[in-house]
């Protein structure tokens, strides 16, 4: 089975700062560091660390040709990626405060170039059973889905960032969602203070066909669909950056699910390499590889 992503690549640009600025403060930063990101390359990463036969498709500026370079050194196929010389790569401007939590403004750039006759290139070429990974930061992306289903792909949806973009995706045509409660209370038009129960009965009621993964921070993680119910605990280390870490539990799930891993051994593995992610600076550099991750202890 082929794993396609067709997902974004950013340049990040990550401020290290006391607090996150709030309304009308000008904030000075400790430092400026500047990493390769994007929850498409994150995750292609995430998935070929873990294992998986991934093929990353999108479009890069020619400032970003460094990103397809670092896909190929960690084994992401990149015949995909499409350079374009009329637009910027996108990038990420993040305040990551001293307990390492961020904050994230996106500019699409060159994520927003993917054409329905980009799509049709890279689909053609993917048949039925293989499985489609995408999130919400390139353009197309419910034409994508049309023409996946289409081709019989299983379609995997992180709906991050959650917009109402989201809304104009067939989202009956998902077979598997993994997203935070902010991005589930969103999705299923839930209050603000909903609950992890509230929110996995609605979404369980609205798609009962799909396989759901919540995720919940320092609290874990949640499975229903149709191995029953699974829950995943956190394991805790000292968090220096948790930029990358959904994006390593994304990877790492889907990746070990399709290799013919268990749901509870899939959520175990996700958790490990997510909480290893987070107790090291920058994004994609975050990922550990399978081996690392299975040698995980917890402090």
């Amino acid at each position: 089975m082929k794993i396609l992503n067709f997902g974004s690549l950013n340049i990040d640009y990550v401020y290290s700062v006391n607090h996150f600025a709030e309304k009308g403060e000008t904030l000075s930063s400790e430092s400026l560091e500047v990493f390769p990101g994007g929850k498409g390359l994150n995750q292609s990463i995430a998935l070929s660390r873990a294992g998986g036969d991934v093929y990353h498709a999108g479009v890069i500026g020619t400032d970003g040709k460094f990103l397809g370079e670092l896909l190929c050194d960690a084994g992401v196929d990149t015949r995909y990626l499409k350079v374009s010389e009329d637009v910027r790569t996108g990038n990420a401007v993040i305040q990551k405060d001293k307990n390492g939590d961020n904050c994230i403004i996106l500019y699409g750039g060159a994520n927003q170039a993917v054409t329905r006759e980009t799509a049709d290139q890279v689909l053609k070429n993917f048949d039925e059973g293989d499985c489609l990974v995408l999130q919400n930061e390139i353009s197309e992306i419910p034409y994508i889905v049309e023409k996946a289903r289409e081709r019989g792909m299983q379609i995997v949806l992180n709906p991050s960032p959650m917009n109402e973009k989201i809304f104009e995706i067939n989202l009956d045509h998902i077979d598997c969602f993994i997203l935070n409660e902010v991005e589930a209370r969103v999705l299923v038009r839930a209050a603000r203070d909903a609950g992890k129960e509230i929110l996995l009965k609605r979404l369980r009621k609205q798609f009962p066909h799909a396989e759901i993964i919540l995720t919940l921070g320092e609290k874990g993680s949640v499975y229903a669909g149709t191995e029953g119910t699974a829950v995943q605990k956190a394991y805790k280390v000292k968090a220096v950056d948790t930029t990358a870490a959904g994006d390593t539990f994304t990877g790492y799930f889907m990746s070990c699910i399709l290799q013919g891993k268990s749901v509870k051994e899939s959520l175990d593995m996700a958790a490990k390499a997510s909480a290893m992610a987070v107790a090291v600076k920058g994004a994609a550099p975050s990922i550990p590889k399978r081996d690392e991750a299975e040698r995980f202890a917890e402090e």
